[in-house]
């Protein structure tokens, strides 16, 4: 389909990338990228998927918007205190671009949703603060045969990495960087923690970025290496992850079958 004359204005500073064009620009427009949590990388994640132009956005969460959150997620306000986070976030879209269908899963991500829920999408993106939903969404991709860009942020301290271990080569798992969950008493989140709000942005928009090259396949992406941003030292340094051969999920002798 032919690009109307207010996608060509809208989606012009993409279309002049050699890398994107307007061959990209359509692709990006018949993508459905899943977005796991609405919150404080979610958020970002969201406005700039939707502005890229990507077509179809699902987000899933079962939360509702607080007062304390809004001092990172940028895709609610005040008025939003009380309201559905997936309802919220879809009106930002709504607000932002026309050309976007957001699918609003007002629910949680669970062993019993998981798999018919991530089999409608391209792409999905981590934007979850618990071990438990990383490790199930890992698994879910993984079976799914999904790429997974996944964010983490605590403190003044950000992370992310793609993982799509199901293709060939030596792409890592979630559970290949972090074979078991942490402790309860280690595993804290930004509600007991704290969190510097504008590190949700940088992190989330890196996460919008590394999902656009994916959905594209342009570029170099994140599978098998974690960025990794000290928000305090202002730096950012990368390190090799490679795959474990003794995972229990994508390693050579899996004891992990399902999720």
């Amino acid at each position: 389909m032919a690009l109307s004359d207010d996608q060509l204005d809208r989606y012009a500073r993409h279309i002049i990338l050699r890398e994107i064009g307007g061959a990209g620009q359509q692709k990006l427009l018949r993508s459905k990228v899943l977005i796991v949590g609405a919150g404080g990388l979610g958020s970002p994640l969201l406005l700039y998927l939707a502005a890229a132009g990507v077509g179809t956005i699902g987000i899933i969460d079962d939360d509702v918007v607080d007062l304390s959150n809004l001092q990172r997620q940028i895709a609610h306000g005040t008025a939003d205190i009380g309201a559905s986070k997936v309802e919220s976030a879809a009106r930002s879209v709504a607000r932002l671009n026309p050309d976007v269908t957001v699918i609003a899963h007002k629910e949680r991500l669970t062993a019993d949703n998981a798999a018919r829920i991530i089999a409608g999408y391209d792409l999905v993106t981590d934007g979850t603060d618990n071990s438990e939903t990383r490790f199930l969404l890992n698994d879910a991709c993984y079976f799914g045969k999904k790429p997974l860009v996944s964010g983490a942020i605590l403190q003044f301290d950000g992370q992310i990495t793609t993982f799509k271990a199901y293709d060939e080569g030596a792409n890592p798992c979630y559970r290949c960087l972090f074979p078991v969950p942490p402790p309860p008493d280690v595993a804290q989140t930004c509600g007991e923690a704290g969190v510097l709000g504008a590190l949700a942005g940088v992190v989330g928009s890196i996460q919008a970025v590394e999902a656009v090259k994916e959905l594209l396949g342009i570029g170099e992406g994140l599978s098998g290496r974690l960025l990794l941003y000290d928000a305090l030292a202002a730096e950012f340094r990368k390190i090799k992850v490679p795959r474990d051969p003794n995972c229990p999920l994508c390693g050579n002798s899996p004891s992990i079958t399902d999720f």
